[in-house]
């Protein structure tokens, strides 16, 4: 295993008084996919959410490459090198392709540094080059992620979060969406997903954390844990 970039150590959070996370430690090293697998409600937003800076964490730390976080401004840490695609793509519909991805460069400091990124982001996804002056709210479901996640690469981050990104998509965007992945992590970007689609999380993810109820119950290789059935059944139903 490489030198860890991200380190979560018994991190508790909250929304409000309602307790999401119970005391989380995680180790993410430079150049993995890393899987978070478990349930609805289960804490794995919340977690990625405390990692980019969108949720304080009540206690415990967050760690980029030895150095605490936690406290720092989401920009930031979007600067260090962090970037979140969240759940449900969250593209801005009456905004083109194009304009969604610039949103993304906000921490560019100039304009030619933006068209390089947008030359990189079109270079791997062809059909947003297709489609730059086209509205975001008019793309497909598969092609939106694509969007979103291309809009998180244009602050070229080294740890990419993905938030659920094949929720909601047929079965050929699915395949789309993930092989995608798979080419940005051959690119040499660290990835964490949360997926709740276990075979295909494990297809793309070295490693996966098994979530319940805001706690980690069990970790492991992707082939040990498809080797426990019983497990995955008992906290993912399946």
């Amino acid at each position: 295993m490489n030198a860890p970039l991200l380190e979560l150590r018994e991190v508790r959070a909250a929304y409000g008084k309602v307790a999401a996370l119970h005391g989380v430690s995680l180790l993410i090293a430079g150049g993995e996919v890393v899987a978070l697998l478990g349930a609805n409600g289960a804490g794995k937003s919340t977690t990625l959410r405390t990692i980019s800076g969108l949720m304080r964490p009540a206690s415990g730390s967050v760690l980029w490459r030895g150095e605490p976080i936690d406290r720092a401004p989401t920009e930031h840490i979007v600067r260090m090198g962090i970037a979140h695609c969240p759940e449900d793509r969250h593209v801005w519909p009456e905004m083109t392709v194009e304009e969604n991805l610039e949103l993304g460069a906000y921490v560019c400091r100039s304009r030619t540094q933006v068209r390089e990124r947008l030359d990189t982001v079109f270079h791997r996804f062809a059909r947003l080059k297709e489609r730059r002056r086209q509205l975001a709210g008019t793309l497909s479901g598969g092609e939106q992620q694509m969007l979103a996640i291309g809009r998180a690469l244009m602050s070229e981050p080294k740890l990419l979060l993905l938030d659920e990104p094949t929720l909601g998509l047929s079965p050929v965007a699915t395949d789309e969406v993930l092989e995608s992945i798979a080419n940005i992590h051959e690119h040499g970007v660290t990835v964490l997903i949360v997926e709740q689609n276990v075979s295909r999380a494990l297809a793309v993810a070295a490693r996966a954390y098994v979530f319940e109820t805001g706690r980690v119950v069990a970790q492991g290789t992707a082939k040990e844990l498809l080797g426990k059935a019983d497990l995955l059944k008992a906290y993912l139903g399946g």
